[in-house]
């Protein structure tokens, strides 16, 4: 939750076209100790987060961005590590949880750095192409192409093309395997001769 408090207070006071002297002056609290919260260098405490709310006119839900439990729309706050924006598609707690990934040209850049940790994948290629290097493999993925396997074993990504790439990813904790059934389970085949 800290990460996404900083951009968030100050998206909502640049909407209202309010400097951060005039935050200061309404809620007593310095210029430097706003700047340092608006950039994610000071932890947002109860005793900061109150008179600023107070100040936009909003409850301290909507500073920590929690969604209305009735709303089942999820409204993503983009992630972006190593170049590679993730859209986080599920907001609750446990798993699994579905992301969507935007792999921008040549990224990330240099050779494979394959890592493994806890969990299983399955990924779905959007549009563009996706370079897999998952143990011995080294796979190009094209759109329409799926993906899955234990995380344990080493992994790399990288989009290798000049085109964005979209993923649709599903990850869950070990053992929360993702069954993904591609076509109907086929009927016996009739060969003509069985008696009615």
């Amino acid at each position: 939750m800290d990460e996404h408090i900083g951009p968030r207070l100050r998206r909502l006071r640049e909407q209202r076209s309010m400097t951060l002297t005039a935050l200061s002056a309404e809620t007593g609290i310095s210029v430097s100790t706003l700047s340092r919260l608006e950039s994610g260098q000071r932890r947002p405490a109860l005793d900061l987060l109150l008179p600023i709310a107070r100040a936009h006119g909003v409850t301290l839900d909507h500073l920590a961005g929690a969604a209305d439990p009735d709303d089942p729309r999820v409204h993503p706050e983009p992630i972006v590590r190593h170049g590679v924006t993730y859209l986080p598609l599920t907001r609750r707690p446990g798993a699994p949880h579905a992301f969507k990934l935007l792999y921008p040209p040549h990224t990330p850049p240099g050779p494979p750095t394959p890592q493994s940790h806890e969990g299983y994948e399955w990924l779905y290629v959007i549009s563009g192409r996706l370079r897999l290097v998952l143990g011995g493999h080294d796979l190009l993925l094209a759109a329409g192409e799926a993906a899955e396997f234990d995380t344990h074993t080493p992994h790399w990504f990288a989009n290798p093309t000049d085109t964005l790439t979209e993923v649709l990813s599903l990850f869950g904790p070990q053992g929360e395997r993702v069954h993904v059934r591609a076509r109907p389970a086929r009927a016996p085949i009739s060969t003509g001769t069985e008696s009615s």
